[in-house]
């Protein structure tokens, strides 16, 4: 991509155009600017083109070398499809009582070549979560019959009737479809008020909607086992089976109903990698969880650093050194451990933020980063981080120089998107944590 697209944006009724003489131009925390080459790519299937509402469309001139509003007009960004990471926000003019945005990821988009470019990365080759060629109906058809099979299975019911049909959930289609990773939600309940939480806001929260609904029961292990038999009778390669989803709190919280899930299924032959995705504030559930058979944890943070993990995740009753003991102690136990790293350009992709990723990484032995999106009002999160370390903002590096320093400083460090199959159990070359 040799010529920087044109500005994308939108009119009051939606209509999307590309400007005639203004460029595209993205943000990274506080710095504006075009995009890099290396960091455009024509926009994945299955992205989603967003209108923003209350913020007018900024662009670059290069014939005065100035930035312009487009008068009467929207912002637009980008959701990208699954396996993309976004190095830069879009740049825009935000208005007087403009509402926090939904939470979703927000990348930056232009046009050049007829074709949509977008600010983001491909981070994993998996196709785990493409559906573009899968006809809606043949999801349907099978989830349907999925519910006739078992109909007193409440978890069942849970993942077809919400998961499927009203929140269209990636894991939860490739269920009913019968391959790579089911999804096993099983707690309401969670040790953190994340600011951006996709199943549950406080009362009083600036967000005012969330994508999902939190889960209404708690199911039982027999419930669990057969959603774990079912799955693996239907994808009998590489059969992945997840705790913690985004339609539950934290699944630890029930760490006695995992360990009595996973086991049964282990006692009956059961094979294939089973993962917990947790935030990781209760070290002590791991040893009983390992002798059940759990292959792999992923723990999620926004920061290696305890002052904007603490000011995003919120926590309650624990803090940064026990999710840092969590890690420890799963690498101890041969547990392969993924960080959940939800990448926020400016601010993740800083020299902090990096020394503080390297040495997490290494002191705690961590296996493998999985760059996520954090789905947020860009602007909004960023304000915030910054009131809570407003001496530490950096000049950012980008997403792509951040991961190839990363990767020098950490060799042994498997980077992607999703929970990787391991087999039953997991072949691990991070090192392990110093006494």
């Amino acid at each position: 991509m040799q010529k920087t697209p044109a500005l994308i944006f939108a009119d009051k009724n939606g209509q999307i155009y590309d400007h005639p003489t203004l460029l595209m131009v993205c943000r990274r925390g506080e710095q504006w600017g075009l995009p890099k080459n290396d960091e455009l790519l024509p926009m994945p299937a299955e992205s989603e083109l967003f209108l923003l509402p209350e913020r007018t469309a900024v662009g670059f001139n290069p014939q005065t070398n100035s930035l312009e509003e487009v008068p009467d007009s929207f912002a637009v960004g980008v959701h990208p499809a699954p396996a993309h990471t976004i190095s830069a926000h879009p740049c825009y003019q935000r208005q007087k009582n403009a509402p926090i945005l939904p939470l979703f990821a927000y990348a930056a988009v232009g046009f050049a070549n007829n074709h949509f470019y977008v600010t983001c990365t491909l981070v994993d080759n998996d196709p785990r979560q493409r559906f573009a060629k899968i006809p809606c109906q043949k999801i349907a058809n099978q989830a349907r019959h999925l519910l006739r099979q078992h109909p007193k299975n409440r978890l069942l019911a849970h993942i077809i009737n919400n998961c499927v049909t009203r929140y269209n959930c990636p894991a939860a289609r490739n269920f009913a479809l019968g391959r790579f990773e089911a999804p096993l939600p099983t707690s309401r309940t969670c040790p953190a008020k994340c600011l951006g939480c996709i199943s549950k806001q406080e009362q009083n929260s600036e967000i005012k909607t969330t994508p999902q609904s939190r889960l209404t029961f708690t199911p039982t292990a027999e419930e669990i086992c057969e959603i774990m038999r079912i799955h693996s009778s239907r994808e009998t390669k590489t059969p992945i089976y997840s705790f913690g989803q985004g339609c539950e709190g934290d699944p630890l919280t029930n760490s006695d109903l995992l360990v009595d899930s996973i086991g049964r299924f282990r006692q009956q032959g059961g094979h294939g990698t089973i993962n917990c995705n947790t935030n990781g504030a209760y070290t002590e559930t791991l040893p009983s969880l390992k002798r059940a058979g759990l292959t792999s944890l992923r723990i999620s943070l926004n920061s290696a650093r305890k002052e904007l993990y603490t000011a995003y995740y919120r926590p309650i009753g624990y803090d940064f050194t026990d999710v840092r003991a969590t890690l420890i102690r799963a690498r101890e136990l041969n547990l392969y451990t993924s960080l959940n790293l939800l990448f926020f350009p400016g601010l993740t992709d800083t020299e902090i933020e990096l020394s503080a990723l390297a040495n997490l990484c290494t002191e705690c032995g961590i296996s493998m980063i999985q760059w996520r999106n954090l789905n947020i009002d860009p602007e909004w999160y960023y304000k915030l981080m910054c009131d809570h370390s407003p001496d530490e903002i950096n000049p950012c590096m980008g997403l792509s120089m951040f991961m190839h320093r990363l990767h020098t400083l950490c060799p042994w460090l498997r980077f992607g998107y999703f929970n990787p199959y391991l087999g039953d159990h997991a072949e691990i070359s991070a090192p392990m944590p110093k006494k």
